[in-house]
């Protein structure tokens, strides 16, 4: 049964990812009515919304787009920072949402922030003592369930982010509506590009949540064949 989850959000997981790069494809097609390119429409939504000092840079790689809280900068990928495109102006509007966030202080991201610190030491510790809670079991039964409880963690971590990720679009698509940056013949379109992204999280929190319980399962498995032995 564990198995069969595991392969079906798998297989969901690439479905998504799979739809998610063809929809960045396609809308990165698609101009926008103005000549704005993805780092031009980032500025200004953010000093729409009275930041300055947030910088946008161009990073890298292929939807590597992020903002980052601790040396506020929004990091859009070549392909959103030089387009004039729905997809450029969805992705960047979705990434100074998150600015927006971290200078209104809101609570889940503030929440998610938090957590870091914790999610960054249990994603480095928890394969190796979730190895040695396996071949330990037997005698340090504490360090399988020590494993789960940092798992947990990341865990907790994925359920965060969604609101997090959630509210950022939807704060990005009320922007680029009134600003005027999308119109009748754009919005769904950045819409749907923003939904798609947001299905990728939803995916990863089900699948860490899947892991957790299996490795729940197996612990209390593994608990009950030893009270028979004994």
């Amino acid at each position: 049964m564990g198995m069969i989850l595991f392969i079906a959000i798998a297989a969901i997981s690439f479905l998504v990812q799979q739809t998610l790069q063809s929809k960045f494809k396609k809308y990165s097609q698609v101009a926008l009515t103005g000549n704005m390119t993805g780092a031009d429409i980032a500025r200004k939504m953010l000093n729409d919304n009275g930041i300055y000092d947030v910088q946008v840079v161009p990073h890298e790689g292929t939807l590597t787009d992020h903002y980052n809280p601790a040396t506020k900068t929004v990091a859009l990928s070549n392909g959103v920072f030089y387009s004039n495109s729905v997809a450029a102006a969805a992705v960047a509007a979705h990434e100074c949402g998150h600015a927006v966030q971290h200078s209104t202080a809101y609570s889940m991201l503030t929440l998610r922030s938090s957590l870091v610190p914790a999610v960054s030491f249990a994603s480095q510790w928890v394969q190796w003592v979730l190895l040695a809670g396996i071949i330990f079991f037997n005698s340090f039964p504490a360090l399988l369930w020590l494993a789960i409880g940092l798992f947990g963690i990341t865990t907790i971590f994925s359920f965060v982010t969604l609101p997090v990720e959630i509210d950022a679009s939807h704060r990005a698509m009320r922007w680029l509506s009134s600003a005027g940056i999308t119109d009748v013949r754009t919005h769904d379109k950045a819409f749907d590009a923003l939904k798609w992204a947001a299905y990728t999280y939803v995916v990863a929190a089900l699948s860490s949540l899947a892991t957790l319980i299996y490795y729940i399962m197996m612990a209390v498995g593994r608990r009950e064949d030893r009270k028979s032995v004994v």
